[in-house]
């Protein structure tokens, strides 16, 4: 490799792209990250719902331990408002010590980070990249500072704000908005997370800290008109929304709204150019399996280039065993995450007396459920 080769560059410094950089160091392979956002960049407010085997990836690049405000996700309900049928989920159930944990962004960011800089990787924050052109031996990325930086492989990990992404193949707009805060309720969580059917769509109620982290999705107008609420308007609809199973809502945070919708861009990649995260597909945030993707397209990413020869790391076969090795979990997410939205976001007789039935067989079948709960736990390839 030539003095002016970058072995990998990866665009984006968020959680999938420092994994990336991480997972390629452990695999032996020289990484250089290059952030868009200034390096003091405002954190994100947003809340993580991380799958169980997130936990593990972090695990091995030792930054699992480096989170102190994690809540553990133990039981899931899962029910259908307005119709028989209901689901329960849980950890012990299936033999591992949580189905998944709630977390600040701002804190995995923080963390992730700081594991960066220990281990001497490359960030370039305040770096926005113009364009990139795949070649065949090599890609070259042009910043906006003026610098044409080449790579064996650079890897988009942008969550697709960046340079100009490709058409998606597949595209829908769910014409939703999501509505997100945190809630304190009558009763504790004892670490039990709501999800709820309605015809107006999906709502969530993760616990978190002392509370819960809500996301209550609804059509645009609906979900601008609900965030918009006092403070006791919005945790009285919340209630006749939800049900009293956790008691009264008590206290609501400032409400934030964004809208929601399906993009594929997909796996397969130009020479030397491969996109993951959300810079390869964007799904709605029922069952949180957007993120845990986009984790596992950067740790299957790095170890593939760990047992490809380093001449060979960013090239075509390399590029076609990746997209081949992950279509299965993305395409099964894309589709089950689609599914779900489709059919439990309606109120036809029909559907609302197979949603019931399905979820009674979710709840007697343990066959059933613990191929549900590894989905979500694993991905499509758990």
């Amino acid at each position: 490799m030539d003095a002016g080769m970058n072995q990998v560059l990866i665009v984006g410094a968020g959680p999938v792209g420092a994994v990336c950089a991480l997972a390629l160091q452990q695999q032996g392979v020289a990484a250089r990250v290059l952030e868009a956002q200034p390096e003091d960049a405002r954190a994100d407010t947003r809340t993580l719902a991380l799958a169980h085997g997130s936990r593990l990836i972090l695990e091995r690049l030792g930054v699992w331990d480096r989170l102190a405000d994690v809540t553990p996700i133990t039981r899931i309900h899962i029910s259908q408002r307005g119709a028989l049928g209901m689901a329960r989920l849980a950890a012990d159930e299936l033999g591992v010590p949580a189905l998944g944990y709630v977390l600040p962004y701002a804190e995995l960011t923080a963390a992730l980070k700081q594991a960066l800089r220990e281990a001497a990787i490359a960030v370039e924050y305040g770096v926005a990249v113009e364009r990139i052109e795949p070649g065949s031996a090599s890609a070259t990325l042009y910043a906006a500072d003026g610098r044409a930086l080449r790579a064996q492989l650079v890897v988009v990990a942008d969550g697709g704000r960046g340079e100009a992404a490709p058409e998606p193949k597949f595209a829908h707009d769910y014409e939703q908005m999501a509505v997100v805060c945190e809630v304190r309720t009558e009763l504790p969580h004892a670490g039990q997370a709501f999800e709820r059917f309605t015809p107006e769509g999906p709502a969530a109620l993760l616990p978190k800290d002392e509370g819960y982290a809500l996301v209550w999705t609804a059509n645009d107008a609906d979900a601008k008109r609900i965030a918009a609420l006092p403070d006791e308007e919005f945790l009285a609809a919340l209630y006749r929304h939800f049900g009293g199973r956790q008691g009264l809502f008590l206290q609501a945070s400032p409400r934030k709204t964004f809208p929601l919708r399906l993009a594929y861009v997909g796996s397969e990649a130009a020479d030397h150019v491969v996109r993951i995260g959300n810079a390869a597909q964007t799904l709605h945030p029922v069952a949180g399996q957007g993120f845990n993707i986009g984790l596992r397209d950067a740790w299957e990413l790095a170890s593939l280039c760990g047992d490809t020869d380093s001449g060979e790391i960013g090239g075509t076969a390399m590029l076609r065993d990746y997209a081949q090795g992950r279509r299965v979990d993305v395409i099964g997410g894309v589709g089950f995450t689609d599914f779900l939205v489709r059919v439990f976001s309606n109120d036809v007789a029909a559907l609302r007396h197979a949603r019931g039935l399905g979820l009674l067989a979710l709840e007697v079948l343990p066959p059933l459920k613990a191929f549900v709960a590894r989905r979500m736990m694993f991905g499509a390839r758990g």
